[in-house]
């Protein structure tokens, strides 16, 4: 089986030491809720709060018809 480290470059993520603790990817999903929260209120004025706990970059580009379910984090350059 491929492990986390296998799959993912962490050099590119927030979620680098949450995910480096995790053998396996599908093993990070019970915390990744919290890791959202703990984030989201750090992340700097390059994000803004769109809604209750979702912060979008201000290069990203999210589409008028994207549902983005709180709580999550869309990074740079991202398209939704």
């Amino acid at each position: 089986m491929l492990k986390t480290h296998d799959l993912y470059d962490l050099n590119h993520t927030l979620a680098a030491d949450f995910l480096a603790q995790h053998e396996y990817p599908w093993l990070a999903l019970k915390g990744i809720k919290d890791l959202i929260l703990s984030l989201g209120p750090a992340l700097g004025e390059d994000y803004t709060e769109v809604a209750p706990t979702v912060w979008v970059h201000k290069t990203a580009t999210v589409f008028p018809s994207a549902y983005l379910g709180a709580p999550c984090i869309i990074g740079p350059d991202t398209e939704v």
